[in-house]
């Protein structure tokens, strides 16, 4: 019992501090207030956003492999920090060289070591049949974010000047970040499965170099890596579909839509995919995300528009559920931290590549008809590497 009462403290912690990482949904809207009050064009209001997401996949690796050494509370500590700090000093750096750093580098890097401290020693206070379960409320809190966020950031903006909103905003998440730090630990001993043939199991932990000579780990990258592609060219493209079809309002109602879907995904797909497999989940969401995103262009209405946009973010959501349950699935929780952060590389690619395509294409269309239909056929080949999937098999000595 004292073990589950820890590992649920855990959780909730780590979820909270998730929440206040999401501020990375806000960005939109204080570009364009950046646009609108300072002049800034749309390349330069959009490049500390950039940066952020960079270094936010850069630094789940070391962040990974820091709280395997060292614990996570020291790691996510040293993420409220940075990202508290970081919107702090983005509120005294008015140039563009300033925010970058401030915000792209310093609150982007606390970010990194946020994330990567809060899924992996949650995992490991529970039985691996809770895994999925388990990472999908955690993650979850991150998918939820732009519910408050996005209100609040336009609160604030409405009352003071961007770079006063960035400290108000620094100061709230350094209040909420490190004192929920504090309560992330791992377990001092593992916690074995309730089933007594799971339970039998040998348990096997890989360190990344013996993770790197699997075959499982590069197609788990591939598929990772087309639905972050996928996920975040459309996504990137939806708000602006949606406010030219249906008005503003509909655009920001499409927020807390898609806020809802993209949260609800994850603890639902983590926990389906316990029972269902962890590729066969991804076949399954993939292919519906590939269905939206070929038929969204040919789609007229609030309700039907809103049902695919609302697709495409559950599944998105799911697979950030499911790809750190696949890497403890397949090689072990003791070094979770590091070997995710390496797959998770394969989220900064596509979320790097994915949204430049997207945005490249519909300056040259006038559409982003062709980006979803591009988007669409790398998600069906995904979805076809997950059907062939099958979990890492361990060599018994």
């Amino acid at each position: 019992m004292k073990k589950n009462t820890h590992g649920w403290i855990v959780v909730a912690a780590g979820t909270g501090i998730n929440l206040a990482f999401g501020v990375l949904y806000a960005w939109s809207i204080f570009a364009g207030k950046l646009q609108d009050s300072l002049g800034w064009t749309k390349t330069e209001s959009s490049l500390p956003y950039t940066v952020a997401i960079i270094m936010f996949a850069l630094m789940m690796i070391p962040a990974g492999r820091l709280q395997d050494r060292f614990g996570p509370r020291v790691v996510a500590t040293a993420g409220g920090l940075l990202i508290g700090g970081g919107c702090i000093l983005a509120g005294s750096l008015t140039s563009l060289p300033g925010l970058v750093f401030s915000f792209g580098i310093l609150a982007g890097s606390g970010i990194g070591l946020g994330y990567a401290s809060t899924t992996p020693p949650a995992v490991k206070w529970f039985p691996p049949e809770q895994k999925g379960l388990i990472t999908g409320i955690v993650v979850g809190g991150f998918g939820l974010a732009s519910l408050y966020i996005v209100p609040l950031s336009k609160y604030l903006l409405s009352n003071y000047d961007v770079f006063t909103s960035f400290r108000l905003l620094g100061f709230l998440f350094l209040l909420i970040t490190i004192p929920l730090a504090q309560l992330v630990k791992n377990p001092e001993t593992p916690v074995v499965s309730s089933h007594p043939a799971t339970a039998a199991k040998k348990h096997h932990d890989l360190t990344f170099r013996q993770m790197l000579k699997t075959k499982e780990f590069y197609m788990l990258w591939f598929m990772f890596f087309a639905g972050a592609t996928g996920g975040l060219m459309t996504i990137g493209g939806l708000k602006s579909i949606v406010k030219v079809s249906l008005g503003e309002t509909a655009a920001f109602q499409l927020v807390a839509f898609a806020a809802i879907a993209n949260a609800l995904g994850r603890p639902i797909a983590g926990n389906i995919s316990h029972k269902l497999g962890r590729g066969r989940t991804m076949t399954l969401l993939y292919i519906i995300q590939a269905l939206a995103l070929f038929m969204f262009h040919n789609l007229s209405g609030y309700f039907t528009i809103f049902a695919a946009a609302c697709m495409i973010y559950f599944s998105y959501g799911a697979m950030l559920s499911v790809f750190p349950s696949a890497c403890g699935d397949n090689y072990g929780t003791k070094n979770l931290g590091l070997n995710y952060g390496i797959l998770f590389s394969a989220w900064g690619v596509g979320g790097t590549v994915g949204p430049m395509i997207g945005g490249k294409i519909a300056d040259i269309t006038g559409s982003y008809a062709l980006a979803f239909n591009i988007a669409a056929g790398v998600l069906l080949v995904a979805a076809f590497i997950g059907f062939i999937y099958k979990p890492y098999h361990h060599e018994e000595a």
